[in-house]
């Protein structure tokens, strides 16, 4: 398995699902069938890869980077710049993560195709996705990870344009009204794009930087972290880097009040579109923090926290009331998105060992948890062909199975016990408890954890809130006398690993901690000193 070893095996789990977008969109149209085995095959080779290099990974030093390319392996040797990937602690949860979303949304699609009818084209799609999501995880230089970062922009753009909902959007400030599909995936882009803007200016800075400290310009996340440990970043040049590199990560997050594309998005995206995008795309953002923002700009992080706490439980909050708000079921799972990846940045904000672990196994239960909603969620729109939770209401007399996984899905969405979600949640709110000691001189951290910990009552609540109208209760007038399908065999492929890897990771959680927790202490110690 030498091959395996030497960085072939990383480079085909980040590079095969684009060549598997290249033979999907080579074969003709006209033979569907063909075309979705081979994205299948595709995809599940690459799972079996991924699933290859978990089992082994030496869990006994996932502090340090496995299956890599060397550092210096030349890419771009005018500026220094090179094809240096690998995995770690950190990084080998969300490689799975996303190869393992990845097939169960081809699977889903087999049966659940938006229209335009265009399997080829939105096949394609998703495994170049695929390869951006997963080339983002394991890139260890500046401009890899950026184009990696960027890379998943554009499919998913059009991916919403052409496959979203096509219902009508009043925009008041100008006196528009535009298709909601093209105003979500129009500010997708913007947003995104922007935000990506002031994080390339954060790295050319670096780039330029760091020839102070090693002699030579490099992008080289390792090197970097090295010399920005020992204090080569600081002042008025790691704050205006740091600014960059915040909105970079935050808008992809999204964090609050950066947030309000990600409502739009999820509501006007095509069903898988919604599971890629909450599922493994907002976690860019927080591996980007955890990953470059920490270790290379340690000092200004320090400085940094108690805003990037404070914006973490605003968006709990905010996210919270803005799902009691909501008549759309999808819209509803979107801003809870916004409370959930506030608890993920709330433990990022304590640069403790405990807060960052939180935040890894949080943004894996969120992909599990969140995924499986809009799954359902999907599914439900398909058959009575609206998402308006006033119209619907008892899909436990007309779908049991159905109504079933979406109270599972609900619960574990709100944290509770034996389920994934509980774990990011509570551990967050225990490293706010005991931040790193600089940080609650003022006791300011603790009063976050007791605003996170309303925040879980808030969760409670709309979820519920979403269970009642949308499970309970006598079904609506409309629905009386008409057959509706319960959950298909396709349904049971895709949803059923999310529910057994929901109980998993509660019961044994041990599953993220332990490729993460000696990888997350090591970046601890050199960051910040233990």
């Amino acid at each position: 398995m030498e091959w395996f070893e030497n960085g072939l095996g990383l480079s085909l789990i980040v590079f095969l699902p684009a060549v598997g977008a290249g033979v999907t969109l080579a074969i003709p149209r006209a033979r569907e069938s063909m075309i979705k085995w081979t994205a299948l095959i595709f995809s599940l080779v690459t799972l079996g890869l991924a699933t290859l290099l978990a089992i082994r990974f030496d869990y006994s030093a996932a502090d340090s980077h496995q299956f890599g390319t060397k550092i210096d392996t030349p890419w771009i040797e005018a500026i220094n710049a090179h094809f240096h990937i690998a995995v770690d602690g950190i990084s080998l949860p969300m490689v799975v993560l996303s190869t393992f979303i990845t097939v169960l949304v081809i699977i889903y699609s087999w049966n659940h195709w938006p229209e335009p009818h265009n399997p080829k084209l939105l096949l394609a799609f998703v495994l170049i996705l695929a390869t951006g999501m997963t080339g983002t995880f394991v890139a260890l230089d500046l401009v890899l990870f950026f184009l990696f970062f960027e890379l998943v922009l554009l499919p998913m753009y059009f991916m919403i344009g052409m496959w979203g909902d096509r219902g009508i959007r009043e925009v008041p400030v100008v006196n528009w009204k535009i298709e909601m599909r093209l105003y979500a995936s129009l500010k997708f882009f913007v947003f995104t794009l922007a935000g990506s803007a002031f994080m390339l200016l954060g790295f050319l800075a670096l780039y330029f930087r760091s020839a102070d400290t090693l002699g030579y310009r490099s992008f080289s996340m390792i090197e970097l972290s090295d010399i920005g440990a020992a204090g080569a970043f600081t002042g008025t040049f790691a704050f205006l880097v740091f600014f960059g590199l915040f909105l970079g990560f935050a808008v992809k997050v999204p964090m609050w009040p950066l947030h309000t594309w990600l409502p739009d998005a999820h509501t006007a995206a095509p069903t898988i579109g919604s599971v890629i995008l909450a599922a493994v795309l907002l976690k860019l953002g927080t591996y980007g923090f955890i990953r470059i923002a920490l270790p290379i700009l340690p000092a200004e992080a320090k400085n940094w926290a108690w805003f990037i706490g404070l914006l973490a439980v605003i968006g709990i909050i905010y996210g919270s009331l803005a799902c009691l708000a909501q008549t759309d079921v999808k819209r509803l799972i979107a801003y809870s998105s916004v409370g959930h990846m506030g608890f993920v940045m709330l433990g990022i904000a304590t640069l403790t060992d405990v807060g960052i672990n939180a935040a890894i196994i949080g943004m894996v239960a969120h992909g599990l948890i969140t995924g499986l909603l809009f799954f359902i969620a999907g599914s439900m729109a398909h058959r009575f062909h609206t998402r308006d939770m006033n119209r619907l209401g008892g899909v436990m007399v007309l779908m049991p199975k159905m109504g079933l996984l979406l109270g599972f899905a609900a619960m574990a969405s709100l944290g509770l016990p034996a389920l994934a979600g509980f774990w990011g949640e509570f551990m967050a709110l225990m490293a706010a408890f005991n931040p790193l000691d600089s940080l609650n001189a003022d006791g300011l951290f603790r009063t976050f954890m007791v605003v996170g910990a309303i925040g879980t009552v808030l969760t409670a609540g709309y979820m519920l809130y979403m269970l009642r109208n949308v499970n309970f209760g006598e079904p609506n007038e409309e629905w009386i006398g008409k057959e509706f399908e319960d959950v298909d065999r396709s349904e049971w492929l895709a949803w059923a690993p999310l529910v057994i890897g929901t109980i998993a990771i509660g019961i044994f959680p041990k599953i993220v901690f332990g490729a993460t927790n000696d990888a997350v202490i090591g970046l601890v110690e050199r960051a910040f000193g233990g």
